[in-house]
């Protein structure tokens, strides 16, 4: 059986730009899935997100519903595990060099760390590690 997979599709003013923030972090696209409304953002073998223009982003939600601007609410918090805490700093880092802006402080827990930042469209992304020997309980 194939492992399931996550698609967070993510309404973007400026596709490109969104797409050069992203390459900024390391990310790639699948060009399959990707044309000049939307990126198809490979994060792992089984997590991607759909970069889409507002205007086909509003092709996939009900009429007449208002697209969330992120910038000024909060749609949803896309939490992502890092390898360890030098990785989550580096991802979260390198978001803040691209463009994005710090989403809140750092949280320090010993055997959990994270970071968050917020992309050039306001989206809410947290990046964590968790110490293996913790969650073996």
């Amino acid at each position: 059986m194939a492992p399931q997979m996550i698609f967070v599709n993510l309404p973007v003013k400026d596709l490109d730009a969104s797409k050069a923030f992203f390459e900024k972090l390391g990310y790639s696209f699948n060009p399959q899935f990707s044309d000049d409304t939307a990126a198809c953002l490979v994060i792992s073998d089984t997590i991607f997100a759909m970069l889409l223009t507002e205007k086909k982003f509003g092709e996939f939600t009900a009429p007449g519903k208002e697209i969330s601007d992120a910038t000024k609410a909060t749609e949803v918090l896309i939490t992502l595990s890092a390898e360890s805490r030098e990785k989550a700093d580096a991802l979260a880092d390198a978001a803040l060099a691209a463009g994005g802006t710090p989403a809140k402080e750092p949280m320090d827990m010993g055997f959990m760390y994270g970071r968050s930042f917020t992309d050039l469209d306001g989206h809410h992304w947290e990046v964590f590690w968790m110490d293996p020997a913790a969650s073996q309980g």
